[in-house]
């Protein structure tokens, strides 16, 4: 099994999901994270205050909202998934995002105690 985690830009997190779940891949997390990459934050691409006590733990770094999506799927399907997340968010632009394809040991589905790859269908 792998992990592909994505960091995309937020206004293509609902088509992203759209087009996995259409090509038999639903199942993800979701989550808004801040982050920068190289370019050490695009404060011109998005305009948001943060609150106190983000502003405290950034300090004068430029950090911009993201979003992290995280699927677990068989091995033969991370370069598919990792090859659509790439198509969905590319623009050609800095900022586009990353993608990571990690390995996973096991897995279990907590409800009936299946493990590996049955558990992630």
């Amino acid at each position: 099994m792998k992990e592909v985690i994505a960091i995309i830009r937020p206004n293509k997190i609902s088509h992203t999901k759209e087009v996995l779940e259409s090509v038999g891949f639903p199942s993800m997390t979701a989550e808004s994270v801040l982050g920068r990459g190289k370019q050490k934050g695009l404060g011109k691409e998005v305009s948001f205050t943060l609150s106190p006590e983000m502003e405290k733990e950034v300090g004068d770094m430029s950090y911009i909202p993201k979003r992290m999506i995280t699927l677990v799927v068989e091995d033969k399907d991370a370069l598919l998934v990792a090859g659509i997340i790439m198509k969905t968010n590319h623009t050609g632009a800095i900022g586009d995002g990353r993608i990571f394809v990690c390995p996973v040991e096991d897995c279990v589905r907590v409800r009936t105690g299946e493990r590996g790859v049955d558990a992630i269908r």
